[in-house]
């Protein structure tokens, strides 16, 4: 049964990587400027990793795809579609999604789930990352906005 939920929380957080990856795409058809198509292949760089290593917890803990789980079903309702292509749009928009991102992690952690220490120190340890890419964004988005 833990193994299930584990299993679920961890397809939850493949899902979201493969969502940022999506949105990381879509920014960076809008925008012209080389130096931040860069930075958004960074992004799509870090959630293959992410993913990959989802993956492998996946395997230690003999979970496969599992239904969708409450972290998805929570991060579903706050993400937003994409708008705009103008630069400081696509940095808003980049920003708002590394928000929910850190949300969905954040959800996962505190879900009343138990989970090997390892585990935890995998997601707390990508969260870390996105933190930054987080910022690293928002940073872009309010040279833009000034």
């Amino acid at each position: 049964m833990q193994e299930e939920k584990i299993g679920t929380v961890l397809n939850d957080l493949v899902k979201i990587n493969e969502a940022r990856i999506i949105g990381y795409e879509k920014a960076m058809a809008a925008i012209q400027d080389e130096d931040e198509k860069a930075l958004f292949q960074q992004m799509i760089e870090e959630s293959k990793r992410n993913i990959i290593e989802l993956h492998e917890q996946m395997l230690a803990h003999n979970s496969g795809d599992e239904e969708e789980g409450k972290v998805y079903r929570a991060w579903t309702a706050v993400r937003s579609p994409y708008v705009g292509d103008d630069r400081s749009m696509v940095f808003t928009f980049c920003e708002y999604g590394e928000d929910t991102v850190q949300f969905a992690y954040s959800s996962a952690l505190h879900l009343q789930v138990i989970m090997p220490f390892k585990l935890r120190e995998v997601l707390a340890g990508q969260q870390a990352k996105l933190k930054e890419a987080h910022d690293t964004i928002k940073s872009y988005k309010d040279v833009l906005k000034d």
